[in-house]
């Protein structure tokens, strides 16, 4: 039997997750951020670390964002099977919600309706949404306000498959080293390995959604996250770019199956305001 949800109940949720993630971040950034400031091993580092961590403190402590951009509003939907909405359009009820939290947070509208245009739509809409349909009669919501500081510095690679394991490692070099201090590091680096020219990005935003602590199933994965965060810390860009042994957070690499003739890479760069938020209805 399908489990009916108003889409009312999506519009809420949303409104209520895109203040929240701009305004709290998850307690697994947190820690990053203070473990960092702890073993930092530049002065001038360990001082931008600590005016990072103080800004967290400050902004839940006064309700106001962490960031002054607020982002693109990014929203993942794992829609069980036996879940009938009603009540409305969804992907407006989601656009309502982003409409409505932006509103009422007093976030800052950054999304123009046309690229060449630019126009700006004055509420934060449209949001950018993927759905995928999973088993169950329950909705897990993922809003991840994505910064354009960081996505600009973001990059694919249509690797060959002779270019191997070493190709994927020197992709994720390139793409970090060349974004230095325009992604506002440190960073957390997301990674989408395989699948099709727009999975693979995909595979790397949903990256960047995962708890830092999240271990990858596969062994091997396991091990390219672990040596390509200290290969990235070795590069010295540091924290703001100033220099440091802290350029990134964490990386994160989410894999899929792909063609005999491909491996595509993507590096979804975040800042260290790495937001997102989850909730299930």
């Amino acid at each position: 039997m399908a489990r009916e949800i108003h889409v009312e109940e999506l519009t809420k949720n949303i409104r209520e997750m895109c203040i929240e993630t701009n305004l709290v971040l998850t307690q697994d950034m947190k820690e990053a951020l203070e473990a960092a400031e702890a073993r930092e091993q530049s002065p001038w580092g360990r001082q931008v670390l600590d005016q990072l961590c103080e800004n967290l403190r400050v902004a839940e402590k006064e309700m106001i964002p962490i960031c002054q951009d607020t982002g693109m509003a990014v929203i993942f939907l794992e829609v069980g099977q036996d879940v009938h909405f009603f009540g409305g359009d969804l992907t407006e009820a989601v656009n309502e919600g982003v409409r409505q939290g932006y509103a009422d947070g007093y976030l800052r509208n950054s999304v123009v309706g046309d690229p060449l245009i630019r126009k700006n739509t004055r509420d934060n809409t449209p949001a950018v949404l993927y759905t995928e349909i999973v088993p169950g009669d329950q909705v897990k919501i993922t809003v991840a306000p994505k910064g354009f500081g960081s996505e600009n510095m973001s990059r694919i690679f249509m690797l060959k498959p002779a270019d191997g394991i070493e190709g994927v490692k020197e992709a994720i070099l390139t793409a970090v080293r060349d974004a230095g201090p325009n992604a506002c590091p440190p960073m957390v680096v997301g990674v989408g390995i395989g699948g099709t020219f727009e999975q693979c990005a995909l595979l790397a935003k949903r990256a960047l959604t995962r708890p830092l602590q999240d271990k990858s199933e596969l062994s091997h994965i396991r091990r390219l996250e672990k040596e390509m965060t200290e290969q990235l810390n070795k590069l010295g860009i540091g924290p703001g770019g100033l220099g440091g042994t802290t350029t990134v957070l964490a990386v994160k690499i989410n894999t899929a199956a792909t063609h005999i003739a491909g491996l595509p890479v993507a590096v979804n760069i975040c800042c260290h305001v790495n937001r997102h938020c989850e909730r299930t209805i």
